[in-house]
C-alpha cells in the first residue's frame, strides 16, 4: 500500500492506541513510494480524499483489515477533505492530522516554566478558525501519560479517533478537530505511564460543563461577554478600600429562592430578583458561595472540580456574566468563594489525572485530607500554582468579579492541619508551616495587583498566623481582608447565653478590640454558623419569641457599629428560624410576621447608616477610629463606645444586653452638646418595645474621665446609635 515497512511498528502503535506520536503516522506523509494518506476511522465503511478547492477525488483509501486504519496513496499536494461513509449520511471534513502544532513556542515555554497566567486561553477547548477552517483546539496538561485522546459526541467517544500531539517540553497534548463547534461535549481518554487506560477525565480547564450528575466538559462560546460596567470597574478600587463601607450579603445561589415546584432560580432569574433585593437592603457587596463546578448537586460548592466554569445547574456562563453585570449596574460588588486548598477524589476529575499524582501530593501525609476526604493541591509544583492563579485571574478578568474569598486558608498554611502527630511531613526547616502555600498566596496577590487593580483577596483564616493582610513586600500573605473568626465565636457565644449569665462573660464582647487592628478584618456571620446543629442566628438567641428577636436586633446594632467590615449569610437579615438547608429556599413566608419584617428593616437601615456615617466605616481598620466609653459595666451588661473619623461627627453606640430597661444611665462623653438618636434597635418600627428613649444633651461635667456627662434611657435588649450634632459652648451648654 505504499508504506515503508520500517514504519510498521509505529502504525501498529496507532492501531493499538498507544502511540506517543500519532502525527508521525496519521495524515499525509512522504514515503519512498510517494505521498501516502493514513486515517484512523474505526466504524467507517469507505474513506476517500477530495481536493478542497474542486472536490476531485485525490485518494481512495483502503481499510487495513479490521483495524479501523485506512491508507492509500494520495495524488494531490493541496488541501483536502475526507469524505467518510458511516453507513448513512456521508461526512465531509478536514483531516485533524493535516494541521501543524497550534500552541506557540512562547506558550510552551511559559507553560514549562509555570508562568503562563493565561492558562484559560491556552489549555482547554477553544472554538476557532485555523487556516479558515472552523473547529476546536483541545489542549491538556498530562506529562506522564503514554497517550491522550479527546473523545466526545463528535467521534462516538472512541479514543482511537483523535489521539493528540505531545509537546514534550511542557507535557501538554494538543489537537485541532475540524468542524466541531460550540456546545460539543467532550472528555479526555488517557493511558497512564503503565499503559493502563484511565477513567475518562473531564477537562480541568473547561469553560463550561454539563449539569451534574453528568460529568462531561462542553465547548464554550469564545465570544467576549457584553459588559456595561465600565464605570463600576473604574471606581471599584475606591469602593473596596479599607476606608470604604463594605457590607456583604453571602448567598448560596441554589437555595436563596426557588420556584413553586422546587427548582432553583437560574442565573438570569437571580439577575432580576436577587440584585434588586440586595440593592434594596443596602448591601454594598454580594458574595457567592462557590459557583465553580462541583460534582454533587446538593453540595455547597466547596469541593470543586471545575475551577474555570460556573456550575451549569443554574445556567450558562453567559447568564452568570449577566448576573455580575446587573450587580455592577446596581452598584453592588461581587465576591466569589474560591477553593485552592483541596479537591474531591471523583474518578472523572483531577485525581491521578495522568495516572500519577499530578495536581495532588503523592504522599497521603501531604496529599490527602482525612477530615474532608479530599486531595490536597501540591503547591510546591509550579504548574499547579500556575493552574490555580490562572483560575483566580479567569474569574476576575473574564467574569469581572471584584474579589476572591479564599476558603480554608488555615488548612493551606499548616502542614499538620487536622493531622495527629507523626502523620504529617515537616517543612525543610522541620517546622509545621507550609512554605509552599505561603509563596503561592504571595504570588497570587502580586498577579492580581498586576492584572486586576482594584480586585481584592479575602482570607477565611481562623488562626493567629501573623500579617495575613500585610503586603507580600512587607512579609505578609497578601490578603486585603481577613475574616475575624475570633470575634464571631466570642460574640455569638455571649449572645447565646441567658442574660442573667452574661455578666460573667463580659470580656467576650470586649476581647476583640485587643486585636481589632492587627489585621484588616471582616466580621463574618457566615453560612458556617447556621448549619450542623448550631441553629440559625435567631435560634441561638435566648428567651421567648420577642426576646430572641430583640437579642438579634441588639447584636446586629453592636456588629454594625463595631470596627470591621460586615458579612451576613442570607436569611439572617430577617431572622430565619431554622437552620439553613441547601435543598430548599429561605423561609420567605416569615416576612408575613411583623417581627421578622422588623429585623429585615433594621438590617436595611443599619446598612444605610453604615454607608452614610463616615465615622462608622472610614476607620474600620485604624485604631484611632474607636474609643471605649463604657467597657467594664459587667453588672448591667452595658457597652458604650465612640466611632470617629477625620472631618466627621462622632457616633456613639450604646448596647444594653439585658431585658431590663435602664433609665437615666449616665455616660461620660467627649463633648457637651446635643447627641441625636440615629437608630434604636428597640423601636416599634423594628418590632421592639418602643421604650421611651431618644437623644440627649450632654452637660459639661466630668464623668468617667470624659469632659461631659450624658444621661440616656436604655431600652431592654437594645443598641442605640447617636451622633454628636451640635457642640455646646461654655456660656450656653447644650446649644
Amino acid at each position: 500500500m505504499g508504506d515503508d515497512p520500517r514504519i510498521a511498528p509505529a502504525i501498529q502503535a496507532v492501531i493499538d492506541g498507544r502511540s506517543l506520536d500519532p502525527f508521525a503516522v496519521l495524515g499525509r506523509h512522504e514515503t519512498e513510494a510517494g505521498p501516502v494518506l493514513r486515517v484512523m476511522l474505526p466504524g467507517a465503511f469507505t474513506v476517500t480524499a477530495v481536493a478542497r478547492d474542486d472536490a476531485s477525488v485525490t485518494a481512495t483509501l483502503r481499510p487495513l483489515r479490521n483495524t479501523g486504519l485506512f491508507t492509500g496513496p494520495i495524488a494531490a499536494t493541496g488541501p483536502y477533505l475526507l469524505r467518510i461513509d458511516w453507513g448513512g449520511p456521508v461526512q465531509e471534513t478536514e483531516d485533524p492530522y493535516s494541521f501543524g502544532p497550534l500552541l506557540g513556542e512562547l506558550d510552551i515555554y511559559l507553560l514549562a516554566e509555570g508562568r503562563h497566567h493565561d492558562l484559560a486561553a491556552c489549555l482547554g477547548a477553544h472554538a476557532m478558525l485555523v487556516d479558515g477552517v472552523p473547529g476546536v483546539r483541545f489542549a491538556v496538561w498530562a506529562p506522564n501519560a503514554r497517550r491522550v485522546s479527546v473523545v466526545g459526541d463528535f467521534n462516538t467517544w472512541d479514543g482511537r479517533r483523535h489521539p493528540m500531539r505531545l509537546r514534550h517540553q511542557a507535557g501538554v497534548w494538543e489537537i485541532f478537530v475540524p468542524r466541531v463547534g460550540v456546545g460539543a461535549r467532550y472528555k479526555y481518554e488517557l493511558l497512564g505511564p503503565d499503559g493502563v487506560t484511565l477513567p475518562l477525565k473531564a477537562d480541568p480547564v473547561a469553560w463550561r460543563t454539563e449539569p451534574p450528575p453528568a460529568t462531561a466538559s462542553v465547548v464554550a462560546d469564545p465570544a467576549p461577554f457584553r459588559w456595561s460596567d465600565a464605570d463600576w470597574c473604574a471606581s471599584r478600587q475606591r469602593c473596596q478600600a479599607p476606608d470604604a463601607p463594605i457590607s456583604i450579603y453571602e448567598v448560596h445561589a441554589g437555595s436563596w429562592m426557588r420556584h413553586p415546584d422546587g427548582r432553583p432560580l437560574d442565573w438570569s432569574e437571580l439577575a432580576e430578583r436577587l440584585v434588586d433585593y440586595v440593592a434594596g437592603m443596602g448591601f454594598t457587596h454580594v458574595e457567592f458561595m462557590p459557583v465553580m463546578v462541583h460534582p454533587f448537586a446538593g453540595s455547597w460548592g466547596y469541593q470543586p472540580l471545575g475551577q474555570f466554569a460556573p456550575t451549569a445547574l443554574l445556567g450558562t456562563p453567559e447568564e452568570f456574566a449577566l448576573l455580575i453585570d446587573r450587580c455592577h449596574a446596581a452598584g453592588i460588588g461581587v465576591l466569589l468563594d474560591w477553593v485552592p486548598a483541596h479537591f474531591p477524589t471523583d474518578a472523572h476529575g483531577m485525581a491521578r489525572f495522568d495516572g500519577t499524582a499530578l495536581y495532588e501530593h503523592g504522599d497521603p501525609r501531604e496529599g490527602y485530607h482525612r477530615e474532608w476526604r479530599t486531595l490536597i493541591y501540591n503547591l510546591g509544583r509550579h504548574e499547579v500554582r500556575n493552574f490555580l492563579i490562572s483560575s483566580a485571574l479567569h474569574w476576575l478578568e473574564r467574569f469581572h468579579a471584584d474579589g476572591i474569598r479564599v476558603d480554608a486558608v488555615a488548612a493551606m498554611l499548616y502542614r499538620d492541619y487536622s493531622r495527629p502527630a507523626g502523620e504529617w511531613i515537616p517543612n525543610i526547616y522541620g517546622g509545621r508551616e507550609n512554605l509552599e502555600a505561603v509563596a503561592f498566596l504571595r504570588e497570587l496577590r502580586r498577579a492580581i495587583d498586576e492584572r486586576c487593580p482594584g480586585a481584592i483577596l479575602v482570607a477565611e483564616e481562623s488562626t493567629a498566623w501573623p500579617n495575613v493582610t500585610g503586603s507580600p513586600d512587607e512579609g505578609g500573605l497578601g490578603f486585603h481582608y481577613k475574616w475575624n473568626m475570633g470575634w464571631m465565636h466570642d460574640t455569638l457565644d455571649y449572645m447565646s447565653l441567658d442574660p442573667v449569665y452574661r455578666a460573667y462573660h463580659h470580656d467576650r464582647m470586649t476581647f476583640g478590640l485587643l486585636y481589632a487592628y492587627s489585621e484588616k478584618f471582616i466580621l463574618p456571620l457566615s453560612h458556617d454558623e447556621v448549619v450542623y446543629g448550631k441553629h440559625s442566628l435567631l435560634g441561638r438567641m435566648p428567651g421567648d419569641e420577642w426576646q430572641r428577636r430583640a437579642n438579634l436586633r441588639a447584636y446586629f446594632g453592636f456588629m454594625w457599629t463595631h470596627p470591621g467590615k460586615k458579612l451576613v449569610f442570607m436569611g439572617d437579615e430577617f431572622g430565619q428560624e431554622r437552620e439553613w438547608n441547601h435543598d430548599s429556599q429561605l423561609d420567605w413566608e416569615l416576612l408575613d410576621n411583623p417581627g421578622h419584617r422588623g429585623v429585615q428593616r433594621l438590617v436595611r437601615d443599619l446598612n444605610r447608616l453604615y454607608v452614610d456615617e463616615p465615622a462608622l466605616h472610614a476607620r474600620d481598620c485604624d485604631g484611632s477610629g474607636f474609643r471605649w466609653l463604657m467597657a467594664d459595666d459587667r453588672a448591667n451588661s452595658v457597652f458604650a463606645y465612640l466611632r470617629l473619623a477625620n472631618g466627621a461627627r462622632p457616633v456613639l453606640a450604646v448596647s444594653n444586653f439585658t431585658p431590663v430597661p435602664r433609665p437615666n444611665y449616665r455616660l461620660g462623653v467627649p463633648a457637651a452638646g446635643c447627641w441625636r438618636l440615629l437608630l434604636n434597635t428597640d423601636a416599634r418600627l423594628y418590632g421592639g418595645s418602643d421604650f421611651p428613649s431618644g437623644g440627649g444633651v450632654a452637660l459639661p461635667a466630668n464623668c468617667r474621665n470624659q469632659p461631659a456627662s450624658l444621661d440616656l434611657d436604655l431600652p431592654p435588649l437594645s443598641t442605640l446609635i447617636l451622633r454628636l450634632d451640635s457642640i455646646a459652648d461654655a456660656d450656653h451648654p447644650g446649644v
